[in-house]
């Protein structure tokens, strides 16, 4: 069945810095700063949080719904998904701003300085989700990160209509305050959060880990090169290593691959939290070896051989089936 991915749609502007940030940050001026970096390399790539995990899931064979607002610059964009199999039938045009955008310097560490123009997305508190998922069949809602005020709101009217959804708060849990967080949060049946997301989440609500667990169903926390930890009321903890990588080329997008990678195996492939974990551990995987989020093909043969060489024989045993 369809999954709704409201979300930021936008394009990123990715530039490379041959050196360190840390070695230009002075402790004592840290209240200062007055940086400019000199890069070496510039892609434009196609980008925000929704198509990011919508295009993954369309890679995987998934039938995702693109949710959002955009300008009227987006035509080139929404063909190139549509092309990927994504459902832009539901995306939100704005008469006045344009599309956002997202610009990314990465240093030689993989260390990250980024700055977001919110245009169009700064509408999508008229965005409605109960009569897209009406009209789509849908059967999970996932409120990913964009216009905070839009995130609370879609988490109300699901709570309100009684759909199922993820929240998936990650770069804007530094705009929202504990009130909106708390919010967002409340009544979700999976939460996405990487390990520093998780810690912050907390001391801006004021709850315990138990808390918020009391708050969602599932808690998933990737955790960078530790793999990823999920945590639920039903079962015991799952803890699932990264996959193995061939190079570390840029992270932008690697987070997003990852949900595309756990929704569809776990929503539509009704696999188990570790599998599902793994499937979308390779996903990402395959977005940090490139430059660009959506600049990766899930190529069936290739996927089952790299599930085997990461997580075993079983696992490529009952994951290759499900590939298209």
């Amino acid at each position: 069945m369809p999954t709704l991915v409201a979300g930021s749609i936008a394009s990123d502007h990715l530039m490379h810095f041959p050196g360190k940030f840390s070695e230009q940050l002075l402790a004592e001026h840290l209240h200062k700063v007055s940086l400019s970096f000199l890069v070496d390399e510039l892609d434009v790539r196609r980008g925000g949080v929704a198509p990011n995990i919508c295009y993954g899931m369309a890679q995987l064979g998934a039938s995702p719904v693109l949710v959002g607002n955009v300008g009227k610059d987006f035509d080139d964009y929404r063909a190139f998904l549509e092309q990927a199999g994504v459902d832009c039938s539901h995306v939100r045009v704005s008469e006045t701003k344009h599309t956002a955008r997202f610009v990314c310097t990465t240093d030689e560490e993989l260390n990250q300085i980024g700055s977001f123009y919110a245009g169009a997305m700064g509408e999508a508190v008229d965005i409605d989700i109960a009569p897209i998922w009406d009209v789509t069949g849908a059967d999970l809602a996932v409120i990913s990160a964009y216009d905070p005020a839009a995130m609370v709101q879609h988490s109300a009217e699901c709570r309100d209509k009684g759909l199922r959804f993820v929240a998936d708060p990650s770069q804007q849990i530094t705009r929202m305050d504990g009130d909106a967080l708390k919010a967002l949060i409340e009544g979700a049946d999976l939460l996405f959060t990487n390990d520093y997301e998780k810690n912050l989440l907390e001391s801006k609500t004021g709850y315990t880990e138990a808390d918020v667990q009391a708050q969602v169903a599932v808690r998933v926390t990737t955790l960078g090169s530790k793999g990823v930890e999920i945590v639920g009321h039903d079962f015991d903890p799952v803890h699932v290593p990264v996959a193995k990588e061939r190079s570390k080329t840029d992270p932008t997008g690697v987070g997003d691959a990852f949900r595309a990678g756990f929704l569809t195996a776990r929503g539509d492939w009704g696999l188990s939290w570790e599998r599902s974990a793994e499937v979308g551990s390779l996903l990402a995987t395959m977005v940090l070896e490139s430059v660009g989020t959506q600049e990766y093909t899930v190529e069936k043969d290739e996927f089952t051989r790299r599930l085997a060489e990461s997580y075993g024989d079983d696992c490529a045993a009952e994951i290759e089936p499900h590939l298209k």
